[in-house]
C-alpha cells in the first residue's frame, strides 16, 4: 500500500485537538517514511537539533506540536527525498478557522 493511502485513511479518524487533518497527514507521512528507512525518533531529533521528546510530541495526535516548513525541508534533505513526499496526494477537507472570534456589530 502506498504511504499516502494509509495516511488518507488515518485522516478519517476522529479530529485531533490542535492539529488539522492536513497537519496530521503530513506528520503521518514523515513517520511512515522514517519507519520505512529504519530511522528512530532519536535520528530525526538529531537531524532537527531538537529533543526526542519533541519528535514524540509531534507524532502524538493529541499534542499541538508539529513540524514547520524548514524542519520538513531538513528532513527531506537528510532522508534523501523531496519535501513533496511529505504532502498528501489527496487534499483534506475541513472548515478553515483563523482562530479569531467574529466581532459583534
Amino acid at each position: 500500500m502506498r504511504p499516502w493511502v494509509a495516511v488518507f485513511l488515518s485522516c478519517t479518524r476522529m479530529r485531533k485537538a490542535g492539529k488539522s487533518k492536513f497537519d496530521q497527514a503530513v506528520i503521518d507521512l514523515v513517520k511512515a517514511l522514517r519507519e520505512q528507512q529504519g530511522l528512530s525518533q532519536d535520528d530525526l531529533a538529531f537531524y532537527l537539533d531538537v529533543t526526542r521528546g519533541y519528535i514524540g510530541q509531534v507524532e502524538t495526535p493529541h499534542e499541538r506540536a508539529k513540524y514547520n516548513l524548514n524542519q520538513l525541508n531538513r528532513l527531506a534533505y537528510e532522508m534523501k527525498c523531496s519535501p513533496r513526499d511529505f504532502i498528501p496526494a489527496i487534499a483534506t477537507h475541513e472548515k478553515y478557522s483563523s482562530g479569531r472570534k467574529k466581532q459583534k456589530k
